[in-house]
Order: C-alpha cells, then structure tokens, then sequence
C-alpha cells in the first residue's frame, strides 16, 4: 500500500523511512528539503512488553526517553512509583521489577537530565519534586530471593502546595529545573541545594511548558486560555494573549534552531476542532501566523515534538495511532505526511539526537505505549545505500554538555548549548565518547580516598624514584572524575561518615618501609621519596575540618540533650501540679463542675504544649 503527494522541489531530496508496525511509503518533495515516509510491516519489531503503565487520567506524557533509559509512569500499589527501562533490554519484561518508589500518590510526570544520563526527576499528585540517580550497572532482572530492591530518591523537593503535574529541566543551565503545579505556580529550583528561586504564578492550571534556545525565555499554556511568554528571572510574564480557545488542554514547544522567535501550539477550537499554531514572537499580540490551521475533529491531546535538526514538526495524538509530520519552511507548516496505526497510544516520547544510529541512516526514533501493555519503538530512517557519513541529513546537534552552573544562570547569565559534529558518532562503536558526557554534581568532590594511595607504592622501581614520583601524582585524576557524577546532595552528616575512614588510611602508608629497604644501597634515597608521595598535603586541613566537625557535632549535641532534660523537668513539674490540682478539684466534689473542667482543659493543654 503506497500513497503520494508530492510539489516543486528546488534542492536536494531527503527521504525519511519510518518503521512501525504497519506497512506503507509516503513521499513529499518540499522546496527546502524533501521527505518521504515509509512505514514497514514486521511481526518481529522488538517492543517492550508486560508493561504496567500508569491509568492516571492527568495529561503528561506519561515516558521519557534518553539514549541509555525509558522512565514510565507505572501502575503500582503503596503509593506512586515509575519505572526506568533500559533500553537494551527489550522483549517481556519480567513480573516483578524494581521500581524508583518513594511518592505518596500516583507519579504524574518525569523528565531526563539533558546532561546525565543517569539522573532523573520526577512529579506526583503528593505535591513532592523528587531528583533520582539510577544505580550503576541497572538491570530489570534480579538475582535476589527476596525480589528486587526499589529505588530510592536522592533528594527531595517540597514547596508546592498542590499536585506537581510537569517537570522539566533547563536546556544548558545544570540543575535548573522547572515544575508547575496545580496550585497555580511554576517554580524554579537549584537541585544541588533544593531551593526555589524563583515563582512564576498564574491564574488557572498549567498545561504545558517549554523552553527557548539558550534558556532564558519560558513560553507556558495555561487553562485560562492564556498563551504567555516569561522572563522567569524576572518572575513577570513578557507577553501574554489569547491561545487556543477550546474547552481541552493546549500544549506548546519552541522551535529551537530558527532562531529565538518561533512558537509552536496545539490545541482546540471552541467547535473541539483540533489545531494547530505557528507564533512569531516579534508579532504575538497578532495572533498565529496565517491563523489556526484545522487538523481533524478528533477529541484527543495532540503532543508536539520539534526536531531542530530536519526542522520538522511531528504532532502526536493521544487515543488514536497517528503521526502526523509538518515541515517547516517560510514562516509555515507544510504538511509532509501521516504515520497511521490501528493502535492507540496514550504517551509518546521521543530520544535526543544524540541517541539515533548513525550507520543505520536513523534521524528520529520515538517509543509510544500502546494499550497501556506494552512499549513500541518507531524508527525514522534514511534508505540511503551509502556507507559513509551522511552530514546532509546530520546537521550539528546538542552534544549534552552543560554550558552554565545554576550559580550562573540564576546571576544573569545566558549561554547556547554547546553543539557537536555528529560525524564524530560514526564510529565502529557507533556511540558517544565519554567527553560528551558532564558531571551533575555541583558540591566540591571529596578528596581522593586512601585506596588510591596504598598500591601506588607497589611499583618495584625503587632506584628511579623520579619516575615513581610522576606516575603517582596524575593517578588520583581520573579517580576524582569518576566520583564526580555521585547523587547531587550529599548532607554534611553524611560527609564526616565517608571522611572519617580515610585518617588512619591515608597515613597508613608511612608505616610500611619495608619494600624499598629490601636493597640496601638504594634504601637511604628511595625511603624518603615514596614517603613524600604518599603524605600529600590535603590530609592536614582534612584531619583538622573533620575535628572542626566533631567538635561542632559534639558541643551541638550537648546543648539538645540540656534542653530536652529541661523540658522533662518542666513536663514532670506540670504533671504533678495536675495531679494535685486533680485531687483537690475531686475533693470539692460537685462544686462548681464547669469550672473544674475548664481548669483541667486549660491544664491539658498546656501539658500537651510542652510535650510538643
């Protein structure tokens, strides 16, 4: 089955192979650039089966996608939970997996680090923001008797005061993360330190929200109907005016990569007639560039998502099977084609470019759910039969660096996203270097542990203690870049526990002279160098911060134990007045009932104030 359409091209072609599970080719040449779409047929396609999605009727996406992980919103007891899937391991997931558990109430929405593959945050209908790292080595399959170990955050986030419905994090910015809520806010958080800086409120529900190139602008729909465009720094909205005017949710995205400019919505009209937008910011109290454009009169969300790469829009509709694929070109939406299933899908997702298989010819690929049971993969795929780099169809593309610190970012400054010549993925391994990826954690990292120091003196080169001395010092480098990506927040309790060990450790080594005393006419010259080597100079502040430490620990501890004594005095002291005060009232008999039991009230109560 093959359909076509097809107008005036003045380039080069491009076409673009999607594979799904139903069969059929579409092409359209554009006057930019041209795409064809052919979706193939397989019984084989690996998805991702025996998934327990989540029911929840709240609109989100319900997954996210990164070149390593799928996070989704999971069906589960005891409170909420979702589940991170990772991507090679496809097929029927086992029955009982472990789940990133910690929420009150159902998980309503998550969302990848675009720096750290491994750290993710998530929002639940508790009003909780909680940041997570996922273990190293993670798999679905355990070992374990006693079934497999839940996740547990690494940091909790409280300061809304209703249900925590998007969360999204910062485009170049680490550790900004941005989440709206049902009480009419969006925040703004440093996750290293778990405070919100700044409040963006408005008058109805958030829908959705998005953010421009460079971060500095947010762009958000809200259920009054209202498009607005924010300085979040400024916590003041830039421009506000009337979207989508249907009754239903409107979602919006910011074309990134043509510029600061261009705003994409989707919505309803007041007929529930689905549409779709294309704003200019230079105009925006004009309204949508050539007006609303009618899709369909199907009641289900349509989900953008902008690939900045091709500059193709791909609109995705919850509770039916289609795709529908927009190019972008002269200040309008050309439409390309439409991907058709007969299944519906409720969230969709789709991965980084940085995540597509290069040698495959792949330039998107998405992953959406399908009956709530299982996960499918979508490939969009060049069927090109050349087996060299294509950099036409690959342009640059965001490496997933960071560009600022949060300390940054929230001072004023703006920054583009670093971008990476995809050339470089078109390797034998086929996959990112380890420079592409940055550390998240913005706390000081420890000092290197004592392990590192015991071995290094093991190296029997005792008469060339010049060449020793050289090899030692670089070892702890690479040591300190591999913990760099620890959890985010580490609690100074926390620290002197993981300092304390390293004392005797890292002047244990002085102890040990044997193995350069073995050749005595080396012994006097060699001795001394490798005792320099091994008492580095950071151990001294270190043993003295962590006296500094306990003391500050010890003299706190002192002062609470005097103040609860003193408060078990006073508590003791109440006690028996009420005790005696009792056995007069009691004494009395009848007299004067009603006062008796107002003083004994007024007593109760100021017991249990104490108490508290």
């Amino acid at each position: 089955m093959a359909g076509r359409f097809v107008r005036s091209s003045k380039t080069y072609l491009r076409e673009i192979d999607s594979k799904g599970m139903n069969n059929a080719t579409i092409t359209c040449n554009a006057p930019s650039c041209s795409l064809a779409f052919t979706r193939n047929s397989s019984s084989l396609t690996p998805t991702f089966r025996n998934s327990h999605i989540s029911k929840n009727a709240w609109d989100s996406n319900i997954i996210k996608a990164n070149p390593s992980y799928l996070s989704v919103n999971w069906e589960s007891g005891g409170g909420g939970a979702f589940a991170v899937i990772p991507l090679s391991q496809r097929g029927r997931l086992p029955e009982s997996i472990p789940l990133f558990r910690g929420h009150t109430a159902p998980v309503l929405d998550t969302d990848w680090s675009p720096f750290n593959d491994s750290l993710i945050a998530s929002g639940s209908d508790d009003g909780k923001v909680f940041i997570w790292t996922v273990p190293e080595n993670f798999t679905l399959l355990s070992d374990d008797e006693d079934g497999p170990k839940d996740v547990e955050p690494v940091s909790r986030l409280s300061g809304h005061q209703r249900k925590v419905g998007h969360v999204l994090f910062h485009p170049t910015a680490e550790n900004v993360l941005a989440t709206s809520s049902g009480d009419y806010t969006v925040k703004l958080w440093d996750i290293s330190t778990g405070t919100p800086h700044y409040t963006l409120k408005h008058s109805e529900v958030v829908q959705s929200m998005s953010w421009s190139t460079n971060g500095s602008m947010l762009v958000t729909t809200c259920r009054d109907k209202k498009l607005r465009l924010w300085d979040p720094r400024q916590e003041t909205a830039v421009n506000e005016v009337t979207g989508h005017t249907g009754a239903k949710n409107s979602r919006a995205v910011w074309m990134t990569g043509v510029g600061e400019d261009k705003i994409a919505t989707t919505g309803f009209s007041k007929m529930s007639d689905r549409q779709l937008g294309l704003w200019d910011l230079r105009s925006l109290t004009d309204g949508p560039l050539n007006g609303f454009e009618m899709l369909d009169t199907i009641s289900g969300v349509c989900m953008p998502f902008w690939d900045a790469g091709t500059k193709c829009l791909y609109l995705a509709g919850k509770g039916d099977g289609n795709i529908r694929y927009f190019e972008y070109s002269n200040d309008e939406f050309i439409f390309l084609s439409e991907y058709k299933s007969g299944d519906p899908q409720r969230g969709i997702a789709f991965l980084p470019k940085r995540g597509v298989a290069i040698h495959e010819n792949e330039v998107m690929r998405g992953f959406k759910t399908v009956n709530d049971s299982y996960i499918e993969p979508i490939s969009f795929i060049v069927p090109r039969r050349a087996e060299t780099f294509q950099s036409d169809i690959y342009p640059e593309a965001f490496s997933g660096e960071s560009t600022l610190t949060a300390d940054a970012w929230y001072g004023g400054a703006n920054a583009e996203p670093k971008m990476f010549d995809m050339e470089i993925l078109y390797t034998p391994e086929g996959h990112l270097t380890p420079t592409l990826k940055t550390p998240v954690a913005v706390v000081p990292t420890q000092p290197v542990p004592a392990k590192t120091t015991v071995p290094q003196p093991k190296p029997a080169a005792a008469p060339e203690p010049v060449k020793s001395t050289p090899n030692e010092t670089p070892a702890p480098a690479p040591v300190v870049e591999k913990r760099a990506p620890s959890p985010i927040l580490v609690e100074s309790t926390a620290k002197v526990v993981d300092k304390i060990p390293e004392i005797p450790a890292s002047h244990s080594p002085p102890v040990k002279p044997t193995p350069p005393a073995r050749e005595p006419a080396h012994s006097p010259m060699s001795a001394p160098a490798p005792a320099k080597a091994q008492v580095p100079l950071p151990p001294t502040p270190l043993d003295t911060n962590i006296v500094e430490q306990l003391a500050r620990i010890t003299s706190l501890l002192e002062i609470q134990n005097k103040t609860l004594a003193s408060q078990d005095k006073h508590i003791s002291e109440l006690t028996r007045e009420l005790d005696t005060l009792k056995n007069k009232v009691d004494a009395r008999g009848g007299e004067d009932s009603s006062r008796k039991d107002e003083i004994i009230r007024k007593l109760e109560l100021e017991l249990e104030e104490a108490k508290s």
